[in-house]
């Protein structure tokens, strides 16, 4: 009787292993070819920026066709890229649904890398005192995974520039943080309309001591300030977030 409940045991664990195995399969096939549908983006809404600034009185190029790109999708409003990373993305916000783009991708197919987005509690001016970005970080180096190498100083401290693009502006950023965070919702848990409220969250970020971040302490952040807070996930810690702030440094329109 117990060498019976011992095969049937065995046979329950391998039934498990075969599961989890398929489910982990499953799982890297969705994310092997994950950010695809970006690239085929890239090539019909982008155009080559300007290697220099214009400094003439003519409005500024944008290199993003924002009319092909609400075409494709009506919630796009923004693109982000991060220069020394594959972060070159368009940023969706949907006016009704927050997690509707967490697994839904600018095309509306369900998968898993869903899109880069913002949620409504931001605008979609970046005027607000700190505006949360949100991606996957996706094991074939796409969406936002590449965030993590910013765990490297070497790497923290070449590349810092963020820039956002809209259909009016180009707005430059510089990097400041870097660190694991808790999943905490950001938005709903400190009131940035209130200056004292934002500046102790400020005091508390130049005030990390933990080893896996990188603050820089000499760029100056106060609260007349816009901040940018790219987030994703933080490997396998699911309680956990690794977030990527930045200072708007310059504004071209």
């Amino acid at each position: 009787m117990k060498k019976k409940r011992c095969v049937i045991l065995a046979v329950i664990a391998g039934a498990a292993a075969v599961i989890c195995g398929g489910a982990g399969i499953r799982q890297y096939l969705a994310e092997k070819d994950a950010g695809g549908s970006y690239e085929e983006l890239r090539d019909a809404v982008k155009t080559e920026a300007p290697e220099e600034p214009d400094v003439s009185d003519s409005p500024i190029e944008i290199p993003i066709d924002f009319d092909a790109l609400k075409q494709r999708n009506p919630d796009a409003y923004a693109w982000i890229t991060v220069p020394g990373t594959p972060i070159d993305y368009p940023i969706l916000q949907s006016p009704d649904d927050n997690s509707y783009y967490l697994t839904h991708t600018i095309d509306h197919e369900e998968k898993t890398e869903g899109a880069i987005y913002t949620e409504n509690y931001n605008s979609t001016d970046f005027e607000d005192p700190n505006t949360l970005i949100y991606g996957h970080d996706m094991r074939n180096g796409t969406m936002f995974r590449s965030l993590l190498e910013y765990q490297d100083r070497e790497f923290f401290d070449k590349n810092r520039e963020i820039i956002i693009y809209t259909p009016d502006a180009i707005r430059h950023y510089k990097i400041f943080a870097a660190y694991p965070y808790d999943n905490r919702h950001i938005l709903l848990s400190f009131d940035f309309s209130d200056k004292s409220v934002y500046r102790q969250y400020l005091e508390n970020i130049f005030s990390i001591r933990d080893m896996n971040a990188y603050i820089d302490t000499s760029v100056e952040v106060d609260t007349d300030d816009k901040i940018i807070t790219l987030s994703t996930c933080y490997g396998a810690q699911r309680e956990m977030r690794y977030l990527i702030q930045a200072v708007l440094t310059d504004t071209e329109q």
